[in-house]
């Protein structure tokens, strides 16, 4: 395979070139040499570190654990066991997110259900929606309220900085909001 710019690999593998800058500003993939004009250049191991990065991203995996993949995916004396570990915690966390899916639109079914959507002015959705949610079991109102703010928290965007991502993954932002659900639905 011959040298691609920035335009060419993005089409080879699936991505955008903003996409290829933003990986390479995250350390996933190296740098690009250029040439004497500034352009960037890739080869067939850069194509496909890029086509990986994408079809792991359409499984739902974190940029944690893409680095962690392909650091094992150059690695020629990893051990398989290694790759499953990371396959089956994001399995795990699809798993949980289904649930917590499948618990709000059973939510707002029940929501739905009880509106007659007609002229009246009466709508059982907005009053739920103001229900403060009953704490959950161990859990008092203060850890209800941070429960949401936290998840609030994870919602929100930070500024982006070149960096590899280290920290561990964050508890799922949708937990406090499927508590709260749950206990409207009551």
């Amino acid at each position: 395979m011959q040298l691609l710019n920035i335009g060419e690999a993005a089409a080879a593998a699936g991505v955008t070139p903003k996409m290829i800058r933003h990986y390479e500003s995250l350390g996933l993939i190296p740098e690009a040499p250029r040439t004497d004009a500034g352009y960037r250049l890739y080869g067939e191991r850069e194509v496909a570190m890029l086509r990986f990065i994408r079809q792991s991203r359409s499984l739902g995996f974190s940029m944690q654990q893409i680095e962690s993949l392909l650091s094992m995916w150059r690695n020629p004396s990893r051990q398989s066991r290694e790759v499953k570990g990371v396959a089956l915690q994001q399995l795990r966390d699809l798993e949980e997110r289904q649930r917590e899916l499948d618990q709000m639109r059973a939510t707002l079914e029940d929501l739905v259900s009880q509106c007659p959507g007609d002229h009246s002015t009466h709508c059982a959705i907005l009053d739920k929606l103001a229900t403060p949610p009953a704490p959950l079991a161990g859990e008092g109102p203060a850890r209800a309220r941070k429960s949401l703010k936290e998840a609030r928290a994870g919602e929100r965007r930070t500024p982006r900085t070149p960096r590899r991502v280290t920290s561990p993954p964050a508890p799922s932002p949708h937990a406090a909001l499927t508590a709260w659900a749950r206990s409207i639905a009551h």
